[in-house]
């Protein structure tokens, strides 16, 4: 069975999780709203720019997360991809998701965004294996802080070949569906690199390598 992997955020969702998670504790007096908006749009903007300090980045949005107990936490969080998430959910991302399964493919959502926030996504869009940055929880608290190797850029890429390695696959046959430049080390890896609704420096990169380029925002 073919491995066909997802970036999700601005690809199977029209926005951005982790952004969009920062902007809703903010709305709700969760976070100081002075200090952690300024910020938060900052690190997206460098995200986009491609020179994100992930290590800095993560330790600002996994922090807020060390503060409450993890039932307010899933409270919250559940509340957030009710009214936040569902709605961004792509229009063509469940017709290529149902393509994929009904031709046998493994599914798997690989994000830069940490699992907190992604996990219920990826159950919300029935796809049944994910990697993503994970945020250590010890007593069963999160303490801000993330284990291993975050998977953003190159990260993906060796996060992804650890999970290979493990359950004996390997990416004869792969697809990669992103929207992102700060993904080609692993579009670079895959048999079948797809850029949706890229951004320019990627549907750039993917007119001149004759990568197929896909809008989902439309069914």
């Amino acid at each position: 069975m073919p491995l066909t992997l997802f970036d999700l955020d601005n690809t199977l969702i029209t926005n951005d999780s982790d952004f969009l998670w920062g902007e809703y504790l903010v709305e709700h007096n969760i976070v100081d709203p002075l200090e952690y908006e300024e910020k938060n749009r900052q690190f997206f903007e460098d995200y986009e720019q491609g020179h994100l300090d992930i290590d800095s980045y993560l330790r600002f949005s996994l922090k807020p997360l060390a503060h409450h107990t993890v039932e307010k936490l899933y409270a919250w969080r559940a509340d957030y991809v009710q009214t936040v998430i569902q709605p961004l959910v792509a229009p063509g991302t469940p017709a290529l998701l149902e393509k994929h399964r009904q031709k046998g493919d493994t599914l798997m959502i690989i994000s830069a965004t940490n699992l907190f926030i992604t996990e219920p996504i990826a159950d919300l869009l029935e796809v049944p294996h994910i990697l993503a940055t994970r945020p250590e929880k010890i007593d069963g608290r999160y303490t801000g802080n993330y284990l291993g190797q975050p998977t953003f850029q190159h990260g993906k890429v060796l996060a992804l070949q650890d999970w290979l390695n493990e359950n004996n696959m390997d990416l004869a046959g792969s697809t990669f569906y992103s929207d992102s430049h700060n993904d080609l080390p692993l579009l670079e890896q895959v048999d079948n690199p797809v850029a949706v609704n890229p951004d320019d420096r990627l549907l750039a990169i993917s007119r001149s390598r004759g990568w197929p380029v896909m809008d989902l925002r439309q069914e």
